[in-house]
């Protein structure tokens, strides 16, 4: 039976993410290496996957060559790392235009910076990021935040931060232990209310 699963901020070809988040890698090509594994130890090739921004930094032609290597049809929600991302304060029109065919021939379907999605029986927001809150200590990209109208979000940009805060899950990778999160996983943390949850501890 086909599944649906969510994961963020992958950060292909980011060697400082190593640093920043803590990820248990000597180098970037272990760790594009070991999220494809993760990945496909659970995505199975007929599976969606959403996939909430920040898939690749560096050389982003080359990692999105990497893209097809993951299993199923992956759903893409751009956030600020992405080069299709409209946001880009830097990008003209044509050149976000351009970058948005690179990502779908790589094998993404684009979806826009903020989404409703039926998730069980609630309509949930999904966009890159969360109502508040930030990877850093400044608060950055308060004019592209959801406006909070009660419902709950599905968010990354936070990285490790925490894995739920309130009304806000985390699909990041680095808060799921370097894994997508199956859709049941969040629809049972949405019945259980709003909750405090930190990091799953990313091992190898």
């Amino acid at each position: 039976m086909t599944q649906r699963w969510w994961t963020s901020d992958l950060h292909l070809g980011h060697e400082n993410i190593l640093h920043h988040t803590h990820r248990p890698y000597g180098n970037i090509d272990d760790m594009n290496i070991d999220l494809i594994e993760r990945w496909n130890d659970r995505v199975d090739p007929e599976d969606e996957v959403y996939v909430l921004g920040d898939v690749a930094m560096g050389a982003i032609s080359e990692m999105l060559k990497l893209i097809g290597l993951f299993h199923g049809t992956k759903l893409l929600v751009p956030g600020n790392h992405d080069r299709c991302w409209e946001g880009l304060r830097t990008k003209k029109k044509s050149q976000v235009d351009q970058w948005r065919a690179e990502y779908s021939a790589a094998g993404f379907v684009l979806l826009g910076s903020e989404e409703e999605i039926q998730l069980g029986d609630r309509t949930v927001t999904v966009s890159h990021f969360p109502y508040y809150g930030d990877s850093r200590e400044t608060e950055r990209f308060v004019e592209f935040r959801p406006i909070d109208r009660g419902q709950w979000l599905i968010h990354g940009h936070v990285h490790e931060k925490w894995r739920q805060r309130e009304r806000m899950i985390n699909v990041g990778v680095d808060a799921w232990g370097g894994v997508p999160v199956a859709e049941a996983e969040l629809i049972e943390l949405i019945d259980a209310g709003p909750e405090e949850l930190p990091r799953i501890v990313w091992r190898r």
